[in-house]
């Protein structure tokens, strides 16, 4: 307290001096005290009220605490009574024991009379339940029904409540109402045969549904509400909870797979068609009764059913489940395709499980696949084994058909244009179009799968082409007569190569983006390398018809007039007649080959030595037929060309040029005829010029030799850009008639 008054004090010291400190603040000293006075009278105000407030509340406080003695006291007194009462009593409630069985006696006396007419009746309310159930009035049966059960199950509650181990009595009471629960059982066997018939019956009858639906929904409620009443008092009726909405839709469920099951109506023995079948059966009736659900059905049904969104994974599942049973059996490749599409294109297309109509409900792309893709990838694995396999016997099978036809003694049929063709080409690709229309079905990446593989197996199958046309080459040769049609088939081998190659274009374009593999460039090959050796097949033929008629030029008999050029070209132009059957490129190709080689053929009769000139008229008579013979050639082959080329004057005037050679009068300048002839055929070699001079006979050794040595000093070495001619014309050595002169 002392230290308070302390520091009261020096707190109003400091304010004072605080107050004081100019000269002219001590004139308004009395102001100052005034002020403090009036603050130290307001406080002491405020302290009094907050006083007397607080001794207010404790008085207050005080009066409530004596009141609540008094009562405690009053109770206190008022349970000593009650305590006295009650042990008074006790004799009188034990006393009491008959009233309260009276009581319960009474109670159950006053159930029985409740249910009395029920009870008495019992019998024929049985009768009448039974007829009005084979009369299909289900609604008025259940009313029935439910009045027994309500009878049955009040009597047996009340037995309960009076004694729970009594069975004695609760089993009179099941006897008694024996037949309720054979009711119950036959009215339930009515309400699952509309339910499995019920997307029929809502097409005709959709009362009949709809009553079925209201009597599960008064038991789904009698359920409900009796397994409330057992969790206070532990009795629940016999047969209860019936559990009919769940029974409701295990019916549901069982007609379905049923339904999926039993739409299978043929074998792959009686019929090759009966998955596609099926498949399509059942998405007409899939689809069909999806719609009566959502359209119909939905009406009959409470919105809590959710009766289409159940249907639809009813049979999303049963469909899942019969596809898998499909695929445990043993499958054949176009089963299997047929069984792809339609799972994954068919099932989630508008056809099916994708209609506009089932997508404003569920949407099926966010379901399940039908189909796990494990599952799916075995399956594609397994067709394209089998695939590879069926598409090899089919290629060998169809390639042992067009042999057959080499054979024939009819010519190859034409195509619009009349280029001559078998049916292989045809054939092959009408296979690979069908199951790459399959593929395409399926899915992009299997598509592309089955495009490489036939891409391959085509590979493989023009190896075996290429061999089987070498043999038909080689067995011709053995007897030339044989076989009658050698020719034209040939020609149609060749087109069928050009025929491949395009209809491998047109796969690829249309159902392939992507560049050139390997086995796509190895086929273009293998292709052209057939379609030349074909080429080459028929140029041999020509030839070996003109060998004798090639033996007679630079001959005696040549010089003296020979027809030998002649029957060379009507020859030519006979077979050419042919060849025009040859689709571009390969009859220009061979038109051109053709004439090369008759002018090499013409030239390695130059090189053969067969005759020497004897004097100037002799040369002079023989350059001028060369220079007759290459116009005709030129002729020719212009002719069968229908167009003019610079290689093809090249090669003909080549012969011009060696007579060049012959014609020349004066041999000292033979040395300029030659150098002229190189220049234009670099690949002229030595021993070709020795074997034209041998073949002039006037040409002296040392001629010869000078013309040589100058010739190789001077030799052009551009070579590169000229098409050789003179590189595969050999000169036997015997042939010249001379040593070689230079080394």
């Amino acid at each position: 307290m002392e230290e308070t008054d302390r520091e009261a004090v020096a707190t109003a010291v400091q304010r004072v001096a605080g107050m004081l400190q100019r000269p002219d603040q001590q004139d308004k000293v009395e102001q100052y005290r005034r002020r403090e006075a009036r603050k130290k009278a307001s406080v002491e105000a405020r302290l009094k009220a907050a006083i007397q407030s607080q001794l207010d509340g404790v008085r207050t406080g005080l009066c409530q605490l004596h009141n609540a003695l008094g009562d405690v006291s009053d109770i206190q007194q008022s349970l000593a009574d009650v305590s006295k009462d009650w042990r008074q009593s006790i004799n009188t409630i034990e006393n009491l024991q008959d009233v309260k069985d009276a009581v319960v006696q009474h109670s159950q006396l006053a159930a029985a009379v409740e249910n009395l007419k029920n009870i008495f009746s019992v019998p024929e309310i049985v009768r009448d339940t039974h007829e009005l159930i084979e009369q299909g009035e289900l609604l008025k049966a259940h009313c029935k029904l439910m009045d027994l059960e309500f009878s049955r199950d009040n009597l047996m509650y009340e037995q309960y409540r009076i004694d729970s181990k009594n069975t004695h009595d609760m089993n009179l009471i099941c006897s008694y109402f024996g037949e309720t629960q054979t009711l119950s059982e036959q009215l339930a066997k009515q309400l699952w045969m509309v339910v499995e018939r019920s997307l029929v019956t809502v097409r005709c009858d959709p009362t009949m549904l709809v009553s079925v639906v209201r009597i599960i929904e008064r038991e789904e409620k009698i359920d409900r509400r009796l397994l409330e009443r057992k969790k206070q008092t532990g009795f629940i009726p016999p047969g209860r909870p019936k559990k009919w909405k769940d029974k409701m839709f295990d019916v549901l469920e069982k007609t379905v797979t049923t339904k999926v099951e039993a739409s299978q109506s043929d074998t792959r023995e009686s019929n090759k068609m009966w998955l596609v079948r099926f498949l399509e059966i059942t998405r007409k009736y899939v689809l069909d009764d999806l719609l009566v659900a959502k359209n119909l059905m939905a009406q009959c049904f409470p919105p809590d059913y959710s009766i289409f969104y159940i249907l639809f994974n009813l049979y999303h599942k049963a469909l899942s489940a019969r596809i898998e049973e499909l695929i445990s059996e043993d499958l054949e490749a176009n089963e299997i395709v047929s069984l792809l599409t339609w799972v994954l294109n068919t099932y989630k297309s508008e056809e099916m499980m994708g209609h506009p109509e089932l997508m404003e409900e569920v949407n099926i792309n966010i379901m399940d696949p039908l189909l796990p893709q494990d599952i799916v990838d075995n399956l594609l694995s397994k067709y394209v084994k089998t695939f590879t396999s069926n598409i090899t016997g089919w290629l060998r099978k169809a390639l042992e058909t067009d042999k057959k036809d080499w054979n024939k003694e009819t010519e190859p049929e034409g195509d619009q244009d009349g280029y001559y063709q078998t049916t292989l080409p045809a054939i092959v690709f009408q296979m690979f179009e069908q199951n790459l229309q399959v593929a395409a079905f399926i899915n992009e990446p299997f598509k592309q799968e089955v495009l490489r593989l036939c891409l391959k197996q085509m590979n493989s199958f023009l190896t075996r082409y290429k061999e089987e046309v070498i043999l038909y080459k080689d067995e011709h040769l053995k007897d030339r007569q044989h076989p009658q049609c050698y020719v034209q088939y040939m020609i149609a081998i060749i087109n069928n190569c050009q025929t491949f190659s395009e209809s491998i274009t047109s796969l690829k374009k249309k159902y392939s983006n992507t560049e050139s593999d390997k086995n796509e460039e190895a086929i273009r090959v293998t292709l052209d390398a057939v379609a030349r050796d074909g080429c080459l097949f028929l140029l041999d033929e020509v030839f070996m018809d003109l060998e004798q008629h090639l033996h007679e030029l630079m001959t005696r008999k040549w010089l003296v007039g020979s027809n030998a050029v002649d029957t060379i070209c009507v020859t030519i132009e006979d077979y050419f007649n042919d060849f025009a059957r040859i689709k571009k490129p390969y009859n220009k190709e061979m038109t051109f080959e053709a004439h090369r080689r008759v002018v090499m053929e013409y030239i390695r009769a130059i090189m053969a030595k067969r005759i020497t000139f004897k004097n100037a008229d002799e040369r002079k008579d023989g350059a001028e037929r060369m220079m007759k013979d290459a116009k005709q050639f030129k002729f020719l082959f212009k002719k069968l060309s229908d167009v003019g080329s610079s290689d093809a004057d090249r090669l003909c005037d080549a012969i011009s040029a060696i007579a060049e050679v012959f014609k020349l009068t004066d041999p000292s300048l033979l040395y300029l005829e030659v150098s002229t002839l190189i220049t234009k055929y670099p690949d002229i070699r030595e021993d070709h010029i020795l074997a034209l001079l041998a073949m002039r006979g006037d040409a002296s050794r040392e001629m010869k030799q000078t013309i040589i040595e100058t010739l190789n000093q001077h030799k052009s070495s551009s070579m590169a850009s000229v098409q050789p001619l003179f590189r595969d014309i050999t000169v036997h050595s015997q042939t010249i008639g001379v040593p070689k002169l230079l080394k």
